[in-house]
């Protein structure tokens, strides 16, 4: 009786709600897959043992047969040979013999019921097993995607992006530092540039007034 029960409850349990009953989904559905497990070990042992009493019975059941048989050809003989008190006893054997076969065809149908009980209840808990094993599954990969989800957020909060951030930033500001002194060079380089084509405008200048008064003074010396 006692695993007829928990069979039948465990066929008979919400597995969804119950799930969603508990702290810890992943552990109490292990620990149910775990006893539906065992209660189907049980009910493949008990069907065994069930095979063997029913073998059992139906071997004592050709042995009674066989035994009427026999009890009923000594009557007979009996009889034939003028020994009635023989033939009596050999039926009140073969009376026993026949109210004992009667008593095992009850047997033989109260084991055959339980079997194919038995049996259906087994089928029914392998079907609950099988959906327990893939909600099992399902949970243990929600698990994975959350752990995945963990590492990807502690990786991203961690002190190296942080300090792998910082020295983006120094290196960056670096880099902009060193483009505007490139301009500024650019910039006094094309000032400076300028300034000397004046300069040298100037000096032109200067020595082809020089030249012009060398060469009038040349022309009254003449």
């Amino acid at each position: 009786m006692g695993l007829i029960n928990r069979v039948n409850d465990l066929i008979q349990s919400n597995l969804v709600a119950v799930l969603d009953k508990a702290e810890d989904p992943e552990k109490l559905l292990n620990l149910l897959i775990h006893e539906m497990q065992q209660a189907l070990d049980e009910c493949r042992t008990t069907a065994a043992t069930i095979l063997c009493e029913e073998k059992a019975l139906q071997r004592q059941q050709a042995d009674k047969k066989a035994s009427i048989a026999q009890w009923q050809t000594k009557a007979e003989l009996a009889v034939s040979k003028g020994r009635d008190d023989l033939a009596c006893a050999a039926l009140k054997e073969k009376q026993r013999v026949a109210n004992d076969l009667a008593a095992i065809a009850p047997e033989l149908v109260k084991l055959s019921d339980s079997l194919a009980k038995l049996r259906d209840d087994a089928q029914r808990l392998q079907d609950k097993l099988s959906a327990a094993k893939a909600k099992q599954q399902s949970l243990a990969q929600v698990h994975h995607v959350l752990n995945a989800r963990v590492r990807v957020n502690q990786q991203l909060n961690s002190d190296k992006v942080a300090h792998a951030l910082s020295r983006f930033d120094v290196i960056e500001r670096r880099v902009e530092s060193i483009e505007a002194q490139v301009e500024a060079y650019d910039v006094t380089a094309k000032q400076h540039s300028t300034a000397e084509q004046i300069d040298a405008l100037v000096k032109d200048e200067a020595l082809d007034n020089e030249l012009a008064e060398l060469k009038a003074k040349l022309k009254q010396t003449a």
